[in-house]
Formats: structure tokens, C-alpha cells, sequence
């Protein structure tokens, strides 16, 4: 193993990222080193490559962005059990403190203290990265290595659709991201009878159309809500998965969402929304749930499962597969709204 590799590197506080050589990361005896096979880009590694206004509030450069990847174990340290030398995996990369009220209760999903490899930690956009064992997630050689690479988005997904009952239901996504558009694969997947796809972009919307939604629905130029009320004969979908994030979106969501349905928020709005609690919640009785990341480790059961037994047809999300050097492009590229998963290789082959 050469003691230097190649890595993105947000070096300073400042729009953009480069791709230099920089030392392979040390690791402790607790720790995992994994030669990194495929990584994916996030909307978050978006956030840090603009150097937004969240990005400027959390992200401490100099730092290795990258939080989705697969890849093969390259060394462990001497306290490590459960992999070897060779293991294909990939991990959970919220590192939860295992000390506070969450952690204790079986909530590390929402630890108080958690650190993110790839935002508060160097993370997977190089050709190593250090993971703590007890996130590792093992993974069957039959999984794909295209799938493997963004199971933390898919595992948001799952979590969201599968909060509550979805096998014989209805649900509306609104927003068709990758995660969106994941949603429509785990809801066909787990039995929901209707999926509804909604989202501004018509890019999006023809890939949510290859995910086989049952109907795909542009807000701006359709009534949607007509749409959903006369295909669910007046009584609206028993399950709204919201991915967007955005005000209108929040706001059709709870419209269309019948008496006593579930609203399981995953977007995250930039601002405050304004919603009429009293129609929208009280008076009908609404469940909402707040969703964050994964549950660990159930949604990787479940998810891992689900992909193992070729339940989910994800490839129409993967619009994009380049070379780590590109990343830039890569940028560039999700910033024109016509790219979704995009994977990058760090040694280039794809």
C-alpha cells in the first residue's frame, strides 16, 4: 500500500473543492481501513462544494467530503472482530456517542452528539477511509457495487416509506430526488398499492416514471390535488413520504393526505413553513413523524434485504459514473438539475 492517495479536498472556506495527494488516513485499534470502490455524491457534498449558507455553519475545512461508498477492507485494527482484510462493505456514517438520553434508549438514529464522517469527519471521496467497526456494515459479495455505493440514501428511503404500515396503501412522494425517487422502488417493493410521484422537475419526473410510479404529477401545470382526491375516490392517500423540503410541497402533502393518514417528513425546508395546524393536523387527525437518517441498525436489515432479494429496480437513479479526478464536473453537472446519483471511482474504472 503506498503511503499517499488521492482524495477531494475541501481545503478552505471558500466555493469549490480540488483533488490532490494527500496521506493515507492512520487508524486506531477500534478501526476499519477501507480501499473505497465507489462513492456517491449527495445534495450535502453539493451544500459544501457551493460553500453555502449551511455549509459555512457546519463544515470545518480542511476536509474530505463523502458519505455514501462501498468498498473492501484494507487493514483492521488490532481490537476488531467482526471483518477482515478483504471484506466488501460499506457503513453507517453517523457515529453516534453511545453515551447520551437517545443513544441509551435505542434512538442512536438521533443522538445529541452525533459526528458525521464526511461532514465533521474526513470521509469516502478517496481512495481510503477510516471507519469505526462498530459502523461497518458487512455486505454479501451479491449485492452490486452501484447499489452498495448509495445504500445510506436508499436506507433514508426506507425509513421513511416503511415508518408505518405501507403493504395495501396508498402513498404520494413529493420531491423525486434520489431519495424520492428510492421511495417509489421501496413502496412498490413492500406492497403500496398506489405511489404518486409530484415534483417540479421534469427531469425528475421521467426517471420517477422509469421507478414505475403509478402516476407522476407536474404541480405547476396539473391540479394535483384533484388528481390524487379522484384517484383515491375522494379520501385522499394514506401515506405522504415528503422529500422536498420546499413550502408547496409541505403544504400539498398535508392536502392530499386523508383523515388519520401518516405524514413522514424527510426534506429539510430552509426556512420556517407556515402550515394551518387545525385542517392540516388537528381536525384530521394526522400522524407526523419526523424522519432522520437511518435507524440503526434495523433500516439496514431491512434495506440490505430488500436489495439482496431483487426487490428494488434502482438503476434508473444512477445517472452518472465518473472518475474521482472529475468531481468537479460532477458538480457542474448536478447543478444543471439533469443529473441525480451520481458515482464517482476513485481509481477511474468504471
Amino acid at each position: 500500500m503506498s503511503d499517499s492517495m488521492l482524495a477531494v479536498v475541501k481545503a478552505a472556506p471558500a466555493p469549490g473543492a480540488d483533488v490532490r495527494q494527500v496521506a493515507v488516513p492512520s487508524f486506531g485499534p477500534a478501526d476499519v481501513l477501507v480501499k473505497v470502490k465507489v462513492a456517491s455524491v449527495c445534495g450535502t457534498d453539493l451544500h459544501i462544494y457551493k460553500w453555502d449558507q449551511w455549509a459555512q455553519g457546519r463544515i470545518h475545512p480542511p476536509l474530505i467530503p463523502g458519505h455514501e461508498f462501498c468498498g473492501h477492507v484494507a487493514a483492521i485494527g488490532s481490537e476488531v472482530t467482526t471483518v477482515k482484510e478483504g471484506d466488501f462493505v460499506s457503513a453507517e456514517m453517523h457515529v453516534a456517542c453511545g453515551k447520551c438520553y437517545q443513544c441509551r434508549t435505542g434512538e442512536q438514529h438521533i443522538c445529541q452528539n452525533v459526528k458525521i464522517i464526511g461532514v465533521d469527519a474526513n470521509g469516502a471521496f478517496a481512495e481510503y477511509v477510516v471507519i469505526p467497526e462498530t459502523n461497518i456494515w458487512k455486505l454479501d459479495s451479491s449485492i452490486p457495487e452501484e447499489y452498495a455505493s448509495i445504500l445510506d440514501p436508499l436506507g433514508n428511503a426506507v425509513h421513511t416509506v416503511l415508518a408505518g404500515e405501507i403493504a395495501g396503501r396508498t402513498i404520494a412522494i413529493t420531491g423525486c430526488g434520489p431519495i424520492g425517487l428510492f421511495s417509489i422502488a421501496v413502496a412498490r417493493a413492500s406492497g403500496a398499492t398506489k405511489v404518486f410521484a409530484i415534483d417540479v422537475n421534469e427531469h425528475r419526473r421521467k426517471i420517477a416514471e422509469q421507478m414505475k410510479a403509478d402516476f407522476v404529477l407536474d404541480p405547476t401545470t396539473q391540479d394535483a390535488f384533484s388528481i390524487v382526491m379522484d384517484q383515491t375516490n375522494g379520501v385522499g392517500v394514506d401515506v405522504v413520504a415528503e422529500m422536498a423540503g420546499k413550502t408547496d410541497a409541505i403544504r400539498l402533502g398535508f392536502q392530499v393526505l386523508r383523515r388519520g393518514g401518516r405524514m413522514s417528513l424527510l426534506g429539510i425546508p430552509s426556512r420556517p413553513v407556515e402550515l394551518n395546524f387545525a385542517d392540516d393536523i388537528i381536525f384530521k387527525g394526522a400522524l407526523v413523524q419526523g424522519i432522520n437518517g437511518r435507524v440503526m441498525y434495523k433500516t439496514w436489515y431491512q434495506m440490505t434485504a430488500l436489495v439482496a432479494a431483487g426487490k428494488l429496480d434502482l438503476h434508473p437513479v444512477i445517472t452518472d459514473r465518473m472518475a474521482m479526478k472529475n468531481f468537479s464536473q460532477g458538480m457542474e453537472r448536478l447543478q444543471t438539475g439533469e443529473a441525480s446519483k451520481i458515482l464517482l471511482y476513485p481509481n477511474g474504472r468504471m
